[in-house]
């Protein structure tokens, strides 16, 4: 009895030092990031389909900072969505983290299609990105009433299923140019298929149905759910209109509105040729008429859906190590009326397109810069 309760003993001296181990190796990788540069974190936890995880952390970092989760788009990388996008830069104004995941297939779009994908903690590409989530609340102490998730096309897909598959984790999201969550699941279960029918709008369920599909995803499940903000553009050819009207419907289905009868909408907003519908406090779509695929990021409309905006850390003039790629806009596409204002667009507006008759000169030193013919945008 007394070699068992040695080799008992020291059987739990091993174990209790390595857990130690572990989790000191993850409090030390989290004091060795980089501020104010894209770090690339190894060990977050469990990644069952080997999504890549990014991160920026600011140099203004605040105390119990927020969270947002920036997921990119097919044929993307965490690397050109922190480029490309302005959150980096705002993270520095405000404080909180960005996470940007990386896809791991060819092609590098999202996995929304399997059911691992589409269920709590099913192993699919959610269940990595959520891990990535608990990794950085635990290592920085963050604010989980502060954590947020936001994507584009294939990333505006993943938001939705996030959204739908780890409601507890997030405050809210916002969805540029997305489908539902479940519209591309494979009747085969195939992991990152693609699905025709949804991409071309052919897919049509009522509120309700929708919304069985997102609940269905977290079987269960009666917590709080995310704010939805939906953004989607009439001209889109790649992730067809009808698919603005699927998401809202869905989310519209969850949260108990009625579909038909928005409490608002307001035209010209945020800005012109973009009308916002409003369900209620927690469901606002936005559709941009004359918009392709995908509409632009709008980061001061984020900040404000977030809640960050009013809680700058003092850091919105620190330059970072994001950068974008720009082209001069030529004055033959200016907007059809052309704008007599001396009014100057702020970082990250418009600045002219097809029917703009706002201001065409950015704030300095920033570039009106073509998206599309619709829309060029201060980068």
């Amino acid at each position: 009895m007394g070699q068992l309760s040695i080799l008992l003993t020291l059987l739990f001296y091993i174990a209790f030092s390595s857990a130690v181990a572990v989790d000191h190796d993850g409090a030390r990788l989290a004091r060795r990031i980089t501020r104010g540069s894209l770090q690339q974190v190894t060990n977050f936890g469990s990644n069952p389909t080997n999504v890549g995880m990014y991160i920026y952390v600011p140099n203004n970092l605040a105390t119990n900072p927020g969270i947002v989760v920036a997921i990119h788009y097919c044929t993307g990388s965490a690397q050109a969505y922190y480029s490309g996008s302005p959150y980096a830069q705002l993270a520095e104004q405000y404080g909180f983290i960005v996470i940007y995941p990386s896809s791991p297939y060819s092609g590098t779009c999202w996995d929304v299609s399997s059911q691992a994908a589409l269920t709590h903690n099913g192993g699919g590409d959610s269940n990595s990105i959520a891990n990535m989530v608990t990794w950085t609340i635990s290592q920085f102490n963050a604010d989980t009433s502060k954590v947020f998730v936001t994507g584009s096309s294939s990333g505006a897909m993943m938001t939705n299923v996030m959204a739908a598959t780890y409601p507890e984790l997030f405050a809210a999201a916002t969805v540029y140019s997305g489908v539902p969550a479940g519209c591309f699941v494979s009747s085969t279960n195939q992991v990152d298929a693609w699905n025709s029918s949804c991409a071309q709008g052919q897919v049509i369920d009522t509120p309700a149905q929708w919304a069985s599909v997102a609940e269905n995803m977290y079987p269960g499940y009666t917590g709080p759910r995310p704010r939805m903000q939906i953004y989607h553009g009439s001209v889109d050819t790649t992730l067809y209109p009808q698919n603005y009207y699927e998401t809202c419907k869905q989310w519209a289905g969850v949260f108990g509105y009625n579909y038909d009868s928005p409490q608002q909408t307001i035209n010209n907003d945020p800005e012109a040729n973009y009308q916002t519908t409003i369900w209620g406090p927690n469901l606002q779509g936005i559709f941009a008429t004359g918009v392709g695929h995908t509409v632009p990021i709008h980061g001061t409309q984020d900040m404000e859906w977030f809640g960050f905006a009013g809680e700058s850390t003092g850091g919105g003039t620190t330059t970072t190590s994001a950068t974008t790629t720009t082209t001069s806009k030529p004055t033959s596409t200016t907007s059809s009326g052309g704008s007599t204002s001396t009014a100057v667009a702020q970082h990250w507006g418009q600045c002219g397109g097809i029917g703009w008759t706002g201001p065409t000169t950015c704030v300095s030193p920033y570039t009106c810069t073509f998206v599309n013919d619709y829309y060029y945008q201060c980068l």
